[in-house]
Order: C-alpha cells, then structure tokens, then sequence
C-alpha cells in the first residue's frame, strides 16, 4: 500500500515554515514505504505506507501518550519500537489532531543533535 499523499501534503502544510523548529533543515524522504519528514536529519513523522501517521516522541513520554490517546506503540519486524508511535487516520482527519502529533514529533527531533 502506498503512503497517503493527502495526508503527506496535511503534514508538509505544518512544517514547511515551522517557526517552532528553530532553523533546523526539514527535509522529506521515502522511507518504509512512506513519505518521512526529517529535522535535523531525524526522522520526526511519516505518513505511513500502513496507513495513519508514525510519530517520534520522547521515550519518557510514551506510557502517558498510551493511555491517554488512541496511540499505539510503532511495530517492526514484530518489535516495538521505542520512542515511537503509531496513530490511525481516524485520529487525524481534523487539522487540530494532526497539529498536535506532527507539532509533537517536529519539536522532539528539533531537540537532537543535528546530524
């Protein structure tokens, strides 16, 4: 399945002139089958070729973000991976909804060191 291109153009929409990102390069990149949005050189979010959006979050941030949103740990090769999520397209039809995960990963990979 191909990524979804409304949703990657959703995506590009908040990060192309993201004040937030602090002069950090966003660069976009077909990964895993989607379309991945890079600061800094770190993948930050990804309109996934599953479907929905995969999110980079701080690993600190991960329990609460599971319980308390309809997020789910991002899987590979039948292993979770940490600091990663995964939210389904239904969690992302408003603008607001998108905002806050895309916002969420952009500022999380804007805190790494660039590459």
């Amino acid at each position: 399945m191909a990524y979804d291109e409304v949703l990657a153009a959703r995506i590009r929409d908040l990060v192309t002139g993201e004040e937030t990102l602090d002069g950090h390069e966003v660069t976009e990149k077909k990964m895993f089958g989607g379309l991945g949005f890079l600061v800094g050189g770190h993948l930050a979010v990804a309109a996934s070729g599953q479907g929905g959006l995969m999110v980079r979050i701080d690993p600190a941030d991960s329990e609460d973000l599971l319980t308390s949103t309809s997020a789910r740990p991002m899987e590979m090769r039948g292993r979770e991976m940490s600091g990663w999520l995964r939210v389904d397209d239904a969690d992302l039809r408003d603008e607001a909804g998108l905002a806050s995960w895309v916002t969420r990963g952009t500022a999380y990979a804007a805190s790494l060191p660039a590459k």
